[in-house]
């Protein structure tokens, strides 16, 4: 059976960085690469970190509704396209979404068994620090971040887990363990216990 991971967190929080090292030590998990309509950044890499359309391509895949989610950001649009639940369904494996809040609310009315974490920055210091450090942003557009991560965090109970991210080892350990919990939640039943009752007989 196939999971559905959702994790989001404000812009800063080291994410991105959670997200790298779990793909690296869980490979049977898939990253859904999130369509946009905003240009690359830094050593962002298209079909990577982003599938890169423009804002008529994008129009016109949300009114054939094609996507599980979507949201406006900054003035820009970000979507998961329904094909790659498709397809981890079909080849029987995970899948790890990185969307925001906005996001993780619609995709949890779609696919209501989906699992959400949310990762906090240590305080609202670092979380600044850690944007100021990125040296991609103008003063104007980090404290429009800074305020949009104070709404964001107001959702954070809406969340089936919460991590804070104050070191990043402990943080992967903490979202490693999230991952390996839930799968042994999700196959306790029918594939695996089934043949093991059935080995009891009438005793049961």
């Amino acid at each position: 059976m196939s999971c559905v991971f959702i994790i989001s967190a404000p812009s800063g929080s080291g994410k991105s960085t959670l997200v790298r090292e779990l793909l690296r030590l869980e490979p049977k998990i898939d990253f859904s690469v999130s369509y946009t309509t905003r240009q690359p950044r830094g050593q962002e890499v298209p079909g990577e970190s982003y599938q890169y359309v423009s804002r008529e391509s994008f129009m016109e895949m949300l009114n054939n509704d094609e996507f599980l989610e979507w949201a406006e950001v900054f003035g820009n649009f970000y979507g998961t396209h329904q094909s790659v639940w498709l397809q981890a369904q079909a080849e029987g494996r995970d899948l790890l979404l990185d969307i925001d809040v906005q996001g993780e609310q619609q995709l949890k009315k779609k696919i209501p068994d989906a699992v959400s974490i949310f990762v906090l920055a240590p305080s609202r210091a670092v979380l600044e620090q850690r944007l100021r450090a990125r040296s991609e942003d103008a003063e104007a557009v980090i404290q429009r971040r800074l305020a949009a991560a104070a709404n964001e965090i107001r959702n954070y109970h809406a969340y089936d887990y919460v991590i804070v991210n104050d070191q990043v080892s402990e943080a992967v350990n903490s979202l490693q363990s999230v991952i390996r919990a839930e799968r042994v939640r999700r196959q306790r039943m029918e594939d695996r216990i089934r043949p093991i009752l059935e080995t009891f007989g009438e005793l049961l």
